[in-house]
């Protein structure tokens, strides 16, 4: 009887700890499951509480998932052997300056059971008075391609990705072939972010995210560049004034 009683008991605890775990896993808020592919898209808790930001970054996380369960069943019925892939996206908020612009990380897991899965980074930069969509124009008094605003960005960008690289032993990658993808050009420059500050309301400068292969080989991961608001002093519009300030957080760069 004792055996059975502590089996009960066994039994019982097991069950509550598993159902605890399934409770702590979070409930994506859009997903695909098939023979072919498991797909979510997750939003985080402060994404959620913007109506109109949720619904942009949802819209956008499902018509990702819909292409590529699309293109899972088209691999799967080419060759039966095919599926099991899976895809996640996340979306999560990295920063809120003025109580206007949310930077937004878009974080990509991609696994089609080849040789290693793949992963991708990249950035919403909202506007919460117009809510839509912007890019970090307004804040500079020129951005045009070739540019000195550009100019000086990438030069700030690849200073901070070699520090970084000497950092990981990765120096010998720390050469102008690895850095040639990032141009002088609002669209090939990197997906950015407005870094966080120690002084509340403002930005530090801005965060570029490269994932693997983009300023490295893939065993090197991702990386983030950040270029500090004073580097940018001279290129500043009003808006920028008002916005830039500071320093970076010191745990910052850890997260990222």
């Amino acid at each position: 009887m004792k055996f059975i009683a502590g089996l009960s008991v066994a039994l019982a605890l097991s069950a509550t700890c598993a159902f605890s775990a399934l409770a702590a896993d979070p409930k994506p808020d859009a997903a695909i499951n098939t023979k072919s592919i498991e797909a979510r898209v997750f939003l985080d808790d402060g994404i959620k509480a913007d109506a109109a930001l949720a619904a942009d970054c949802l819209t956008e996380g499902k018509t990702w998932l819909n292409k590529n369960a699309a293109e899972a069943a088209a691999a799967r019925k080419a060759d039966p052997k095919e599926g099991g892939w899976e895809f996640e996206r996340k979306y999560e908020i990295r920063s809120v300056v003025a109580d206007r612009y949310v930077s937004v990380l878009r974080n990509d897991y991609m696994n089609t059971r080849g040789a290693h899965p793949n992963s991708d980074v990249n950035t919403i930069l909202w506007d919460k008075a117009a809510n839509k969509r912007i890019s970090i124009r307004p804040f500079f008094t020129e951005t045009a391609d070739k540019g000195p605003a550009m100019k000086a960005m990438v030069t700030a960008i690849i200073t901070s990705l070699k520090a970084e690289k000497k950092k990981r032993g990765a120096g010998e990658t720390a050469t102008d072939e690895w850095f040639k993808g990032v141009e002088p050009s609002l669209l090939k420059i990197g997906a950015v972010t407005l870094a966080p500050s120690t002084e509340a309301g403002k930005s530090s400068g801005l965060t570029f995210h490269y994932p693997p292969y983009a300023v490295g080989p893939y065993a090197e991961g991702e990386y983030v560049a950040f270029v500090p608001w004073e580097a940018l002093k001279p290129y500043l519009s009003a808006e920028g004034t008002r916005i830039f300030g500071g320093a970076r957080p010191k745990g910052d760069a850890q997260e990222q």
